[in-house]
């Protein structure tokens, strides 16, 4: 199955400080998913700070893990909405 992720950084609860600690631990993690297969895109968002990306996961509970496990949401510094995908059948026979 693949996720859409959509994260947002609690930039009023942290400072930039606090997010530069842990930004190469999560850069880290990130490079981990995407070299394994699970992270498939990543992008930054325009209209906030965070991301989006695109996960690959046999189940929502393995998505939830996978992002549960990244350094931003173990301490708790990111908001992080799995929306779960499914393909479009309008390209498909009418």
């Amino acid at each position: 199955m693949q996720f859409i992720v959509i994260t947002q950084r609690y930039s009023d609860q942290f400072s930039d400080e606090d997010f530069a600690a842990v930004l190469p631990q999560e850069t880290e993690t990130v490079r981990e998913l995407y070299a394994g297969g699970a992270l498939r895109q990543i992008w930054l968002r325009e209209d906030t700070r965070g991301a989006c990306f695109l996960l690959e996961a046999e189940s929502l509970h393995d998505a939830e893990t996978t992002v549960a496990a990244l350094p931003l949401a173990q301490k708790e510094m990111s908001s992080f909405q799995i929306i779960p995908l499914r393909p479009y059948g309008g390209f498909g026979p009418r």
